[in-house]
Order: structure tokens, then C-alpha cells, then sequence
């Protein structure tokens, strides 16, 4: 791979930076108008207006995210996060629910206090690499949000510094974010000065593919979560209450965003980690609402200290990546502990105390990773600690960790596994679901964003990541465990259940264990880790019908969650342990029943990723010496074999029941390689190729001495029918690759006769896994429609015609092919004259007995080439 470069796109910079400046200036014209009675711009407004901008600036950094922008990236999602929290307890202010000034007073400061640290580093780290301009809005902000908190507290001269600071965020913003825009409009031509559009990266290749820049607003939310209960412990805000709960709520949601990004970034331990702390933050949130109606809630005992358990776990296995990470879980470690300590919670002095550690923890955590992301030089965070220790013992070997690893079952993904954090969600629901109801009811426990948003939202989160990695099964499953959790924790611990029994309750829930039969069954071909999983889970709803009709036995359903918990543990261990050393293994065991092409074959064919230039050449290496493989192509999935390999043409036409009628096609890199055959081709038709390749436009030509060029021999036969041959030169980066160092390639599509187009690398090896010696993995198709074929036949008079109609329009090959024949039309012509028939029409003669019979072929194969 090249060195990468930080290039900042001006659209996304323009759309962030004049994001900020649009913002500053609603709060620079609401700051100069705040002395008189009523403000310039009504709350409920101006909570919506910087909602709205608050998703602009979340949509621009998420569009530079993972790009090595850490400083922009990190300034337009903080602010996004500020004004989001700000715009929610705005809109509740304009509304009635938070009532005078103090009450604002003490929703706001604790959000405002976080943000000004957090834009306060951001902006050292500005200064430090020399990022002028990200480092001036960062300041300016900090010091508006600063100057805010004051205004609370102190009418005055403070409303003026807020906007005063606002007014630079808007001529700085306006000028750069303009300039940019201006720059990408008229592509370069006008570019305003210092309004530059490249950065060189100071980074190596190395450090740049390793960062998740990501991490960085995971901290961000950690510092707001930590101040809303600091400031109450230091006495910055009298109460904790609803108020506050748009910044906690806002942590989780962008925790969530992190969570995902940082599996997008293959950084599965980050992943697990802001997954876990978004739980957190809901749950916070959750308690503080709870004040509403309750004096403070009751925390069950087992679930904090269950969560510690997979804290520290997580701690110890995060220390072989980065020994101070593994240091900083141990906070969430001891917060976790101080909130069992104690019945009321995040409500007492101690969880309180830790939150207080958390923030400066927090806040030294965020200025090292941005200054190592952001600098070629870094500051020690002991990332080789552990790695060095491990070395000198042969009793664990640490896995190489990089994005090979992360490739799934059969090729590429764009995520890595979220297994470990799907699991951890099941234990946390499972152990929460433990807790017994008190005399305020199931609201007056907090059960419900345990297992909720752990067992429900971020087991959805899991399973859609495993489905984008095609691992069907185990998305079904958390998938479907995931929905269950939600709906019996809105149900029983969410007051919707009530004194209901019966027949309507027990009926959804034996979908549910009807559903869950599938997945057991399919888990028979897994593992038996996973069998025994989804077994355990079918007793947990057993559970749940026992108590719809009012059998359960006593103790039953705690002894069968323990159970279920315990199972979730050992997977959530095991998966942990086995992606972070090569060996020894925690076993997982051997699926039940092996079937070719379901698991158990995996190692029948080789399978690698396309995109890889290794991948390709030993693909390569099987084809020269014999063997047949599926790749990619610019429509679907085919099964090659190279021309100068016969009996590997013979092998790949045999792998299928193939009808008489479905010949195979002829593929070449590029027209050079029928260079030694081009006296034997009409003119016409060879500019005709040149003009219309690489492309996905088939060509059906004569069949001639031509094809003897190639060394086929005896399979010659298995290309084409009697009297023609369907030839191409697709336009595929891995296809050309291939061919360049094969040479030309016979092709036929890579589905059983009678079956759809085979559109990914799974079914490929699904299907032909068994019959062929490797698989390009390139995941789905870029497009599910197949090829234009068009008939040369009778290209030597001047005409075409088509046999089907694919994803080229035929528009334009005509087009295409009247530029060809002008090259070829002999003697001069009289524009006088205007011809009354369309230049684009072609008439083709009528078709022979043969052509007809090749339109039945072209009609009935979806994509033979």
C-alpha cells in the first residue's frame, strides 16, 4: 500500500466548519440579546436549531472518521455532542419541565463544565501540532462555554464574552469553511489564501493504519458522564435530576456510534469497552429519571459486581494491547464495586467519588491518545509491556493482530467480530434479570436498562455486525435473544406487565422458543460452545412461559439465568482469549455434524481476500498448475480455469450439471492478449473490442483459428458453441490482475444450473466449495445484473444485434458502434443532404438458422462467461 495522506475533502471540512460557524452565530445573536426580558430566540427553538446543526457537524465527522483526521474529527463531533445535549435541555426548558433558573442552572453546568476541558485539550493539541485554525475554534468555544457557566451563576458582562467568543468562531469559521467550499466548487481554480486543501501526513504507514481515532470521543462522553456526578459530589450543582439526563443520554448515544466505528476500525476491545460504558450511561440516565417518581431507585447487588468481573476481565486482556488502557478500565472496575457498595447507587457519596477519579483520568487519557494520533512522536502508554513479558515464556503467544486477522469465514469484511461483546451482553442481561421486585414495583428497581439496552440494543448491535460479516447463524441468534430481551424487560420490569397471566403472553413466547428450535438445530453444525448457548437460552424461555401462566417453580428461573449466565461467560472468555493469543486455545468444540460446505469444509479449497495482490498471485499459482477457482467480476461471481490448461477447462465445465446449451465464455486482460490472433479477426470487429472494452459488454464473435492461439487443444470444444465464442474483457481490477498473470481465462458462471447468480464468495463456496480449489472472497457483488451480449456475427456487414440487454445500455453500444463503422465507411460525405433515418439505428440482416439457435443460448443462461 502507498504511504496514506491526510486529506482533508473540503466538502466535509466545508460542511463541519461552517456547521460551527452557523451554530456560534444562533448563540452569538442569543448571547447579545439574553440581558433583555425575553430572549432573541424563543428555547424551544433554539434547542431544535442546534439539534439540527448538532446532526450537520455528527454527519461531517463521521464522514472523516477513521481517515487520520483525528483533531478535526474529534473537534466537530465534541461540538456536535455539546450542542446536542444543549438543544435537548433547551427544548425542555421552552417547554415547561425545567422550571426557573436554578433548575437550568444545574442541567447545564455540569455538560458545560466537561466540554470546556475537553475543547480546552483538543485545542493544546491544535497548538501543538499546528492546526491553526481547529485550534482557534477549539479555544474560542472553550472559553464560550466557560464564560456560559459564569453567566449562570453571574448575570452580566458574561453574555457579552460568550458571544464575543462565538463572533471569531464565525469570521474564522465563515472565512475557512467558505474558502474550502469555494475551492471544491470551482475544483481548484480559486482558492482563497490559507485555505490550503492537502496536509502531509507526518505519520507512518504503520501508525496511521493502527489508529482509531474514534477513541478519542469515547473519552469525551466519558468525561460528561463523569462530570454530571462529580459536580454534585463537589457541590457545583445542588441536586441530581432529570435536568441532567439529555448528557448522559447523549454519552450513551454517541458511545454507541463508537462502539460500531471502532468494529469498523478492527479495534475489537475498544468496541467491547464503549459498548459496556454506553450501558453505563443509559443506566445513569435512567436512575436520574427515576426522581421523578421515586425518591432515589434500589440497585440489585449481583449486577454491578457481574459488570466489574467483565470489566476487569476486559482490563486484563486490554493490558497486552496497551498497558495504561488496562490501568484505565480498572476505574470503571472500582465504580462498578462502589455502586454494590450501597443500595441507592450512582446516588451515594463513594460512586460519586470514583466518577470525580474517572474525570481526570479521563481527561490525562484524552490529551495522550489525541497527541499520539495526531504526532509522529509519542508519548509512553507501555503498549510493548506485556507483548515483552509474554515473549520470554512459551507457555502463551500473543496472535499478530491486524486486519488479516479479523477476515471472516470465507474472506472480507469491513468489521471486525463482535462475538465478545454479544456475549458480555448476555451475561449482564442474565444476571440482571435475577434481581427480585421491591414495594415500589419493577419500576423501583433498576433492572430494566440492564437488560434493555445490554441484553437488547447491543445485543441487535452484535448481531447486525455478524450478519455484515456473513455469519448468518450468529446473527440470527443475537438477533433474536436481542428482541427477547426488550420485550420481556419492557414487559415485566417496565410496568407494562402488571397482574397479566395467561393465554395472550405464553403464545408470543412459544414463537420465541419455536424460533429459537431453528437456531439450536443450526448450532448443531457450529459449535458445541454455541449449541450449548442457545440450548441454555431455550430453558431461559422456558422460564418465561412457566411465569406467563403463573407455574413457575421456585428458584427455578434464578438457578436456569445462573446456568445461562455462566455459559455466556465462558464464551465471552473464550472468544476473548482465543483472538488475543495464537495458543494455547480455550476450546469452543467441534461441531456436532460436519457437512461439505457448511463449517466442517473449510478447508476443502483454499479461500483468501481479493483485494490482497498476494491473494491474487497464489490464486494464480493453483490456475497454472491446473486448477479451477471462483472470483469476482464486475457484475457476479464466475468459476474460471486458464486456457492453457486443458484438462482444467475440462474439470471446470464438469464441476456443474451442465446442460448442452450453457457453453462456456473467453475472457482476456486486455485486447493485447488476441494481439497474436488479430490478422485472423475482422477489422471492423477488432475496433469494435477496443472501443467498447474493458466493459461489461459480451461479445459474441465467429469461432476461428483464432481460438487455436490460446492452447486449449482438446477442451477447445467446452468454449462457445460449433460456430461462435462469447468473449469479454470485464471491467474488474482483481479479474485484469488474474488474467495478466495467467493469460486468458475460460469462464462460466459459478451457480448450479437452474439457480440465481451467485452474487458473494459465500455461495460460491457453499455451492462449488467441494469442486474447486480456491475462492477470491471480494463479499458481494458490486452489481446483480448480468452482462449486455451482443452479437458480431455478422459485424463484417455492418451490422449488430443483441442478445440480451444487461447492465451496458444498448443505447450506447449502438452508439459505440457507429463510431466504429464512420472510422470504416469508405468515400466522403455530402452534408448537403440529410438522411431521414436515425444516425444511432442499425438494421441487422436477417438472422441464419445458426443465430437463432445462439439467441436460444443467450436467452436462457443468466450469465455464462
Amino acid at each position: 500500500m502507498s504511504e496514506p495522506q491526510v486529506v482533508i475533502e473540503s466538502l466535509h471540512f466545508s460542511v463541519g466548519i461552517l456547521g460551527i460557524a452557523g451554530g456560534s452565530l444562533l448563540l452569538l445573536v442569543n448571547g447579545y440579546s439574553q440581558p433583555a426580558a425575553e430572549p432573541f430566540i424563543p428555547k424551544t427553538a433554539m434547542g431544535i436549531i442546534l439539534l439540527l446543526i448538532a446532526s450537520l457537524l455528527a454527519y461531517s465527522g463521521l464522514r472523516r472518521s477513521l481517515s487520520h483526521s483525528p483533531l478535526f474529527v474529534s473537534l466537530c463531533l465534541t461540538i456536535s455532542a455539546l450542542w446536542c445535549g444543549s438543544g435537548v435541555i433547551s427544548v425542555l426548558a421552552g417547554e415547561g419541565f425545567l422550571v426557573g433558573e436554578a433548575m437550568y442552572r444545574n442541567a447545564m453546568v455540569p455538560g458545560l463544565a466537561s466540554f470546556t476541558f475537553a475543547l480546552l485539550v483538543i485545542g493544546v493539541v491544535g497548538i501543538l501540532q499546528r492546526e491553526v485554525v481547529l485550534s482557534v475554534i477549539s479555544f474560542a468555544v472553550c472559553l464560550a462555554c466557560a464564560h456560559e457557566i459564569v453567566g449562570l451563576y453571574v448575570l452580566g458582562i458574561s453574555q457579552v464574552a460568550t458571544a464575543a467568543n462565538y463572533l471569531l468562531v464565525c469570521l474564522i469559521g465563515a472565512y475557512f469553511g467558505f474558502g474550502r467550499l469555494l475551492n471544491y466548487i470551482t475544483k481548484a481554480k480559486i482558492t482563497l489564501p490559507g485555505t490550503g486543501l492537502t496536509k502531509k501526513n507526518k505519520l507512518t504507514a504503520a501508525q496511521a493504519q493502527e489508529k482509531n481515532d474514534m477513541v478519542i470521543i469515547g473519552l469525551v462522553m466519558n468525561l460528561l458522564s463523569a462530570s454530571v456526578f462529580a459536580c454534585r459530589l463537589l457541590g457545583v450543582v445542588s441536586t441530581l435530576f432529570k435536568g441532567q439526563v439529555p448528557w448522559l443520554w447523549v454519552a450513551g448515544l454517541y458511545q454507541l456510534g463508537v462502539c460500531v466505528l471502532s468494529y469498523r476500525a478492527f479495534d475489537t476491545l475498544s468496541a467491547t469497552f464503549y459498548g459496556f460504558a454506553s450501558v453505563l450511561k443509559f443506566a445513569e440516565g435512567y436512575a436520574l429519571l427515576l426522581t421523578t417518581w421515586y425518591q432515589v431507585p434500589n440497585f440489585p447487588v449481583a449486577f454491578p459486581i457481574v459488570f466489574s468481573i467483565l470489566f476487569f476481565t476486559l482490563a486484563l486482556f486490554c493490558t497486552q494491547k496497551c498497558l495504561l488502557e488496562g490501568f484505565y478500565l480498572l476505574f470503571y472496575v472500582s465504580y462498578c464495586i462502589s455502586i454494590a457498595a450501597q443500595s441507592n447507587g450512582f446516588f451515594q457519596a463513594g460512586a460519586q467519588g470514583v466518577q470525580a477519579a474517572i474525570f481526570i483520568a479521563s481527561a490525562f487519557m484524552l490529551f495522550i491518545y489525541l497527541q499520539n494520533m495526531a504526532s509522529p512522536w509519542r508519548i509512553p502508554t507501555g503498549d510493548a509491556v506485556i507483548k515483552e513479558l509474554l515473549a520470554r515464556t512459551n507457555t502463551l503467544t500473543l496472535r499478530q493482530h491486524n486486519k488479516d486477522f479479523h477476515a471472516p469465514y470465507l474472506g472480507y469484511s469491513k468489521y471486525a467480530d463482535a462475538e465478545v461483546l454479544g456475549h458480555g451482553c448476555s451475561v449482564l442481561a442474565a444476571f440482571a434479570m435475577i434481581a427480585s421486585l421491591g414495594p415500589d414495583g419493577p419500576l423501583g428497581v433498576m433492572v430494566l436498562p440492564w437488560v434493555v439496552m445490554a441484553g437488547g440494543v447491543l445485543q441487535l448491535l452484535s448481531g447486525s455486525v455478524a450478519f455484515a460479516r456473513g455469519k448468518t447463524l450468529e446473527s440470527t441468534a443475537f438477533i433474536l435473544y436481542g428482541i427477547m430481551w426488550v420485550v420481556w424487560g419492557l414487559t415485566r420490569y417496565g410496568g407494562l406487565y402488571g397482574g397479566t397471566r395467561g393465554f395472550n403472553v405464553a403464545v408470543g413466547i412459544i414463537c420465541f422458543m419455536l424460533f429459537n428450535c431453528f437456531v439450536i438445530t443450526g448450532t448443531l453444525f457450529l459449535s458445541k460452545a454455541w449449541f450449548t448457548y442457545s440450548l441454555s437460552f431455550e430453558l431461559i424461555l422456558i422460564s418465561f412461559l412457566l411465569d406467563a401462566i403463573s407455574a413457575l417453580p421456585f428458584g427455578y428461573d434464578i438457578g436456569i439465568t445462573v446456568i445461562f449466565g455462566l455459559v455466556s461467560f465462558y464464551c465471552f472468555v473464550a472468544n476473548l482469549f482465543n483472538s488475543s493469543f495464537e495458543n494455547p486455545h480455550l476450546p469452543l468444540g467441534e461441531p456436532f455434524i460436519k457437512l461439505s460446505g457448511y463449517g466442517g469444509g473449510s478447508n476443502k479449497c483454499l479461500h483468501v481476500p481479493a483485494r490482497k495482490a498476494t491473494s491474487v498471485r497464489a490464486i494464480a499459482e493453483i490456475m497454472k498448475n491446473g486448477g479451477t477457482c471462483g472470483m469476482p467480476s464486475d457484475t457476479v461471481y464466475v468459476l474460471v480455469a486458464a486456457c492453457n490448461q486443458p484438462d482444467a477447462v475440462e474439470k471446470a465445465y464438469s464441476a456443474k450439471v451442465h446442460a448442452e446449451d450453457r457453453p462456456m465464455s473467453l475472457w482476456i486482460s486486455s485486447i493485447k492478449q488476441l494481439e497474436p490472433a488479430r490478422h485472423l479477426i475482422n477489422p471492423i470487429l477488432w475496433d469494435f473490442m477496443e472501443a467498447a472494452w474493458p466493459s461489461s459488454i459480451s461479445m459474441v464473435i465467429p469461432r476461428g483459428e483464432w481460438l487455436d492461439c490460446f492452447g486449449l487443444k482438446h477442451a477447445a470444444k467446452y468454449i462457445g458453441t460449433p460456430q461462435s465464442i462469447a468473449i469479454r474483457n470485464p471491467n474488474c481490477t482483481v479479474a485484469t490482475h488474474l488474467m495478466d498473470l495467467v493469460g486468458p481465462i475460460a469462464v462460466m458462471s459459478a451457480n448450479p444450473t437452474g439457480e440465481a447468480d451467485t452474487t458473494h464468495h459465500n455461495q460460491v463456496y457453499a455451492r462449488l466449495g467441494d469442486k474447486v480449489d480456491g475462492v477470491l472472497c471480494d463479499g458481494p457483488s458490486p452489481e446483480n445484473i448480468a452482462s449486455t451480449v451482443v452479437d458480431c456475427t455478422k459485424i463484417h456487414t455492418g451490422n449488430i444485434g443483441f442478445f440480451r440487454v444487461g447492465i451496458y445500455p444498448k443505447s450506447q453500444v449502438l452508439q459505440l458502434f457507429q463510431n466504429v463503422l464512420k472510422k470504416h465507411k469508405k468515400g466522403v460525405d455530402n452534408f448537403a443532404f440529410i438522411s431521414d433515418i436515425p444516425e444511432e439505428t442499425v438494421s441487422p440482416a436477417a438472422f441464419d438458422q445458426n443465430k437463432r439457435s445462439l439467441q436460444i443460448v443467450y436467452e436462457k443462461k443468466d450469465e455464462e462467461e
